[in-house]
């Protein structure tokens, strides 16, 4: 028996891109688990450099498509994007209300995020008369938002405003989305109940292409899994800032959003826990417990693109000795470790690629051993350090990782300090990953354990 899957129907213009339109409404249901329909409006010639030519589609065929998907089954939920024209615009508003289609979310796309129109001043003032009453939910940005108006937003309360006045159409909720604003990206959401500020970090100063669609796409995703209007729009801004943080470059101009993301991090921490787990094995193996210190050690691998401890896998509890042996008492975990994330976390700003650490204890001898392997050696003094750092729990290591970076102007492989009052001294190996931090910890531990033995 075949299994029912909750259905979303976009209708919009086809990105040749991939950034944005169609291709990102589909991407953006896929991730979030359902099923996609299209009805593809307007055919653009695009990439990442921006718009070449538009060519929207005979209003007969976007009929045809659109009856052809609505007399087949009522889709859970719609959206439309770049709808063209007026023409367009008045057929799908007549179908929708002759289908009696419930869950409409309306992106108003009236520029591409290079300045190009794709939708005709008729055609937004037949949005305004023919679509808008008969929309959930619309996702205009600032400059979508005053237009639609006539409100010229220069400061908070115009966009309070502006707000108001689009529910005036007849809509039941707008978010005015906040990307385009200085400072954080305050997203406004506004029903007949009252008004919500949705504020989040920025995340990326590119301002890539493809945030409207993958952001409306991904509310109507949500209503057609029969979430409520306000908990999709918050996932969905869950959602688009989870695919800027993993935005791509597929070409020579701006990078696009990426809503596969949120399906490539969760295979990225999967191989992060097996590569991390392999290393425990080989050190397990190794029997590397006179490397170390009293105060045990830890081991963080973090994804790349790595923006907070979360994004950071350590071992709760750290890594305990006894005598050559070593144990966990913890499976390693993404945010397991502060300590661990605040040195990877900072060590990430110098270099991207660097992306493992890993403690050890300092000894005289073992810091011989790693000048011995050649390897770049850095180090900081916590005497230096300032006391309004040193009260602050956590903030030790960040400063004295930041410290030694630089003084040394790049990430070494070694970073190691002579320890304090109540610090232990240490010893700190950086490496671009699992696999290549496992290979210095077994050299530096090998010459240990011939010298120890002579």
């Amino acid at each position: 028996m075949s299994e029912r899957i909750a259905v979303a129907l976009t209708i919009a213009g086809s990105d040749s891109g991939g950034g944005a339109g169609i291709q990102a409404d589909l991407k953006t249901f896929s991730a979030l688990g359902v099923f996609g329909k299209t009805v593809i409006t307007s055919i653009t010639s695009q990439n990442t450099l921006g718009v070449q030519a538009v060519d929207d589609l005979p209003v007969s065929v976007v009929e045809s498509q659109l009856k052809s998907i609505l007399e087949d089954d009522k889709c859970q939920a719609i959206k439309t994007g770049m709808l063209g024209n007026e023409h367009i615009v008045d057929r799908v508003a007549s179908l929708i209300k002759r289908y009696r289609m419930k869950k409409l979310v309306v992106d108003p796309v009236i520029f591409s995020s290079s300045g190009k129109k794709l939708l005709t001043q008729s055609g937004v003032e037949m949005m305004k008369r023919k679509l808008l009453p008969l929309t959930h939910l619309v996702t205009p940005n600032i400059k979508e938002a005053e237009i639609l108006s006539g409100i010229k937003i220069r400061k908070p309360a115009d966009r309070k405003r502006a707000a108001r006045e689009i529910l005036k159409t007849g809509v039941r909720a707008v978010v005015l989305t906040g990307g385009h604003l200085k400072g954080k990206p305050e997203d406004l959401y506004l029903d007949n109940t009252g008004v919500e500020v949705l504020s989040s970090e920025r995340l990326s100063n590119s301002d890539p292409h493809g945030t409207g669609c993958v952001f409306s796409s991904a509310i109507t995703a949500g209503l057609a899994l029969g979430w409520q209007t306000l908990p999709a729009v918050k996932a969905a801004k869950d959602f688009i800032g989870k695919a800027i943080l993993g935005e791509v470059l597929s070409g020579n101009g701006k990078p696009s959003v990426d809503p596969l993301a949120v399906l490539y991090r969760e295979v990225e921490k999967t191989r992060a826990i097996e590569a991390m787990n392999r290393a425990i094995q080989i050190f397990r193996e190794e029997r590397i417990g006179q490397l170390i210190p009293e105060v045990q050690t830890n081991i963080g691998l973090a994804l790349p693109n790595a923006k907070s401890h979360g994004d950071v896998l350590a071992i709760p509890g750290r890594i305990i000795k006894n005598g050559d042996d070593i144990f966990t008492g913890a499976e390693p975990e993404f945010g397991g470790s502060r300590h661990v994330a605040n040195i990877v976390l900072t060590t990430m700003r110098w270099d991207p690629e660097k992306r493992a650490v890993m403690n050890i204890k300092y000894t005289d001898a073992l810091l011989k051993i790693c000048h011995r392997l050649r390897f770049k050696i850095a180090s900081f003094d916590r005497a230096d350090e300032p006391r309004n750092i040193r009260v602050r729990e956590g903030s030790s290591l960040e400063w004295g990782t930041q410290n030694a970076l630089t003084q040394y102007g790049s990430v070494p492989d070694i970073i190691y300090d002579l320890g304090g009052i109540r610090k232990e001294e240490m010893i700190r190996v950086i490496a671009d990953d699992m696999e290549s931090l496992t290979k210095k910890i077994l050299a530096i531990h090998r010459l240990h354990k011939k010298a120890m033995k002579t």
